[in-house]
């Protein structure tokens, strides 16, 4: 039977509650009577009430006992009509949740020399099948599986399954759908099937790194796989792939460093690569073709085989991103990987929805999906078998791939509680696990106490939020490419900025704390997202000279990176990168997208300011102070005329025990006054870190225009 054959229809929507519409063209949609029969015998349906809806009467009527899950149920109308009992908005109950809750390790493919285990989490569907093919012809061979408890279906096959391609047949609501399993580890080209592997053959020791004792150590660089290689003048061979990513001791033709090894030289701690879980978009067998970040995702716990030396092999891109990973580890840096658990690229198409249809998306007041994310889908984390998939994915991720750290895209979708198990079990697995995620408020059916979001970052104490306050009042609006911040000469920012330096807990006034801690701000003024600051600047100032707008370039990037919290850097962000205006450039070309290594050779100068302020803030704990009670009694606001702003802080390691910074946002120069002694200059409007080497002892000192200036003393 398919749904348009049917007369009437009949949904579970709680345990014991059963709606049945009957079309006013079927006997006036009338019937007196209705009784549910598993197929041997029948029992009958108290109604409870009656409405209209539309061209329907709807029933509501109670069960005499719970249904048994797995079986196929008729009910029949007093005209002895009938039709099967659909399982409707029960799925989203928490009771159902209770019910079928399955805490096993196990859901997805086990395979060894002697036999193949398959587990599949699917407990409204009546039949599980598992449909398998060899690596290599087109013969398909099906297994029945066995419902066990909780929901699980199961199958074991006495044989060696490596290299098959796999998929599970599953029957909900008299509808049998084919989908790949949600736990696949390894997948054909462009995620068709899943691939039966062996992961032991691919397992590569975890190098031993320096546990990262606060998030605001870190200094994450955040990057594209394939832009981060794919310019022609990278000196890179395996461009846009993960093999390139991870090639060390590459340069320009003309000898500067790039790749990898730029940013060892550069002082960077962790590297974020955009989504490289398995995603729609790129062919993966034409890569070059298409282009895509990677916010479409498909299969969660597979590698992405656009960027894989041979995505026919489902194995190469497993061994490929492990080498990757590796070459980041043995250069003392650490990866963070951009995961997509608030969607996935279409929820009809999507293994989830095929095989329980309406349990992993949150739907309206009205029974249809919600759509916080903008994509057409958001996924329910709030559900335990929902929350259950993104923990074991996590922990894959973390244990068999040695990631270090996450970044949550639309961490505002999630719900706290899941939020806070994630950080629960990767602090249970292992220390100085970094995350940050976008805590935006979206418009999402969660209750607004339960959402991930920095409003609520008081539940999550040791997650890192986005701070797009920091962003769009040191830059200017995100979203109003004309308007200027702070670091661009706009004087109403002053107050909002001193705070955000101060790592946006309230140091000037109480009642502009935005986080409770300095680890929870991610401090950034550019991402994938959006204008380059570059070609903001380009907009903002088209009748200025080009200097003008790299000191204000300059000076964004530097209070990034000096502000308390965690700086977070893009790519490319170090010398000037353009998107030639772009301001969305999600599928636009390698030509709009690439980092251009070019670049780096023309403004070297302002590569190696960057560079010594990364410096600086590794050698000097005042600027990465741990706590905001700290930040209280370390940090004092200085009375500078405004837009200047200062702070003097008190330098609890090295040979330095009381630093000065001053920014200067105006074209304008300036004179302040230090106290006695001598002040050693660490940064000022041309040169920071070793490349400064001033003494100054005279009282009075020059503030150039658009400048951030550090002064140290012994």
């Amino acid at each position: 039977m398919i749904s348009g054959e049917r007369t009437f229809l009949a949904y579970l929507d709680e345990m014991k509650i059963i709606a049945i519409l009957l079309p006013l063209s079927y006997h006036q949609g009338l019937s007196a009577t209705f009784s549910i029969s598993d197929g041997s015998h029948a029992q009958p349906l108290k109604i409870l009430e009656k409405s209209r809806i539309e061209n329907n009467n709807k029933y509501v009527c109670q069960l005499p006992v719970e249904i048994d899950f797995g079986r196929l149920y008729w009910i029949i109308d007093e005209h002895g009509g009938k039709t099967d009992l659909q399982i409707g908005a029960v799925i989203r109950t928490d009771l159902f949740d209770e019910k079928f809750y399955y805490d096993g390790h196990d859901l997805g493919v086990k395979c060894t020399d002697s036999y193949t285990q398959f587990k599949l989490w699917a407990p409204t569907a009546v039949h599980v099948k598992v449909k398998l093919r060899p690596a290599e012809g087109t013969f398909a061979e099906i297994i029945k599986m066995k419902r066990e408890d909780s929901g699980v279906w199961a199958a074991m096959v006495q044989r060696d399954l490596e290299y098959y391609h796999y998929t599970f047949l599953v029957q909900v609501n008299q509808i049998w759908q084919e989908a790949v399993d949600p736990y696949a580890i390894a997948v054909s080209v462009n995620g068709e099937h899943g691939v039966i592997v062996k992961l032991e053959k691919t397992a590569r020791p975890k190098r031993s790194l320096p546990v990262l004792e606060s998030p605001v150590d870190a200094i994450i660089y955040e990057t594209h796989i394939r832009d981060f290689t794919i310019h022609p003048n990278s000196g890179i061979k395996h461009k846009g792939l993960y093999l390139g990513a991870g090639e060390i001791n590459t340069k320009r033709n003309e000898g500067d460093k790039t790749g990898l090894s730029h940013l060892k030289d550069l002082g960077i701690t962790h590297i974020e690569f955009l989504p490289f879980h398995d995603f729609a978009g790129v062919n993966e067998l034409d890569p070059q073709k298409s282009y895509n970040w990677g916010y479409n995702p498909v299969h969660f716990n597979a590698p992405e085989g656009s960027y894989a030396t041979d995505p026919t092999d489902p194995y190469t891109r497993i061994k490929e991103l492990k080498k990757l990973i590796d070459q980041v580890h043995n250069n003392g840096l650490k990866v963070m990987m951009d995961v997509v658990y608030n969607h996935v690229f279409k929820r009809e198409n999507s293994s989830f929805e095929k095989i329980v249809p309406g349990y992993y998306f949150r739907h309206n007041e009205f029974g249809l999906p919600s759509n916080g994310t903008g994509v057409g889908n958001d996924i329910a984390s709030e559900r335990k078998m929902v929350r259950k998939y993104i923990l074991d994915s996590i922990r894959f991720w973390l244990e068999e791939y040695h990631i270090d750290g996450f970044r949550f895209d639309l961490m505002g979708i999630h719900d706290v509680q899941t939020m806070s198990e994630i950080r629960k079990m990767c602090d249970r697995l292992s220390k100085g696990i970094l995350l940050i995620g976008e805590g935006w408020n979206l418009n999402t059916p969660l209750p607004f106490e339960k959402k991930a979001i920095i409003q609520n970052q008081s539940k999550l104490p040791q997650i890192g939020q986005f701070n797009d306050k920091f962003r769009d009042t040191i830059k200017g609006s995100t979203f109003n490419l004309f308007d200027k911040g702070y670091a661009f000469g706009n004087e109403h920012y002053v107050e909002a900025a001193a705070e955000l330096i101060a790592g946006s807990v309230g140091i000037v006034k109480k009642e502009n704390r935005m986080f409770n801690e300095p680890s929870q701000s991610v401090n950034y003024v550019e991402c994938h997202d959006n204008h380059t600051m570059w070609d903001k600047l380009t907009a903002c100032f088209r009748t200025e000279d080009e200097s003008i707008r790299m000191k204000y370039h300059l000076l964004a990037t530097s209070i990034v990176i000096m502000a308390q919290g965690i700086p977070f850097l893009h790519s490319g962000q170090e010398f000037f990168r353009t998107k030639q205006g772009e301001g969305n450039s999600y599928r636009s070309p390698n030509s709009i997208n690439q980092l251009d290594w070019d670049r780096k050779s023309k403004y070297k100068k302002n590569v190696q300011y960057i560079k010594g302020l990364i410096k600086i803030r590794k050698d000097l704990s005042c600027f990465r102070v741990r706590t905001a009670e700290e930040i209280q009694s370390s940090m004092k606001l200085l009375p500078l005329p405004a837009p200047l702003i200062g702070f003097k802080y008190q330098n609890k390691s090295g040979e330095f025990h009381e630093v000065i910074l001053v920014i200067n946002p105006q074209k304008n120069e300036e004179v302040i006054e230090l106290t006695e002694g001598e002040w050693f200059v660490l940064a000022d409007h041309n040169n920071a870190g070793n490349y400064c080497n001033r003494r100054i002892s005279e009282r009075k000192t020059k503030i150039h225009p658009i400048s951030l200036n550090i002064f140290a003393k012994k």
